[in-house]
């Protein structure tokens, strides 16, 4: 079971500021409550589909257990392309305007933070490509059984809970988490576009070192 691999990948997404920005926007709206948990609704469903979709396709395609020779060296040269891009994008991290779907968060009503959790979910390329990658993961593994449900459980849980922290946090303590929330908040926006060049080489190195060994 590729249990690491799918932890691996649903940190990534939690981690990403793609998933931590929106979820600290939402305790800032008219009706924090109901639009951050309209939001978490949203983003699960935007990650449970395509990973599903794809444990499901894994589960019935029939594949040898070592992928051919140009697997591996599609895995170098992505990650090697990974990489760069990283590089590229730290490099001219500074004087980057704040993406436009930021504007949208200031003022969500619950149905609009429903929509905006799907949409930033399945929308968004690298959010979407790591869910899939998950659920391929876990499809492929053997047996396919109860230690696959574990496994996508295990990988939604993770995947969602930056997402869901703020909620408990805002339900558990009320005004007092906004002050914190608020501060790191900033701190990302200001940071995004560097956490995200980490993210991306991070990402980068594990999946080259992982085409290198099955050379």
């Amino acid at each position: 079971m590729a249990s690491g691999e799918v932890v691996f990948f649903a940190a990534v997404i939690a981690v990403s500021p793609f998933t931590l920005i929106p979820a600290l926007f939402m305790q800032f709206t008219p009706r924090p409550r109901a639009a951050s948990s309209a939001f978490l609704a949203g983003w699960v469903i935007g990650i449970v589909v395509p990973a599903g979709a794809c444990a499901v396709l894994a589960s019935v395609v029939q594949r040898p257990a070592e992928g051919p020779a140009w697997v591996a060296w599609a895995r170098v040269v992505l990650g090697s392309l990974l990489i760069l891009f990283g590089l590229r994008q730290w490099l001219t991290r500074h004087g980057r305007a704040a993406p436009g779907w930021m504007r949208l968060l200031a003022d969500a009503s619950p149905s609009r933070a429903f929509r905006l959790g799907l949409l930033l979910s399945v929308a968004n390329p690298k959010i979407l490509l790591l869910s899939a990658a998950a659920g391929l993961a876990v499809g492929a593994a053997e047996p396919p059984t109860t230690n696959a449900v574990v496994a996508f459980a295990v990988f939604t849980v993770c995947a969602a809970s930056t997402v869901a922290l703020p909620v408990v946090l805002h339900v558990l303590l009320g005004e007092r988490v906004l002050a914190p929330l608020g501060r790191v908040r900033r701190w990302l926006e200001k940071r995004a576009a560097g956490v995200m060049a980490v993210v991306i080489a991070a990402i980068g190195v594990l999946v080259l070192c992982e085409g290198v060994v099955r050379l």
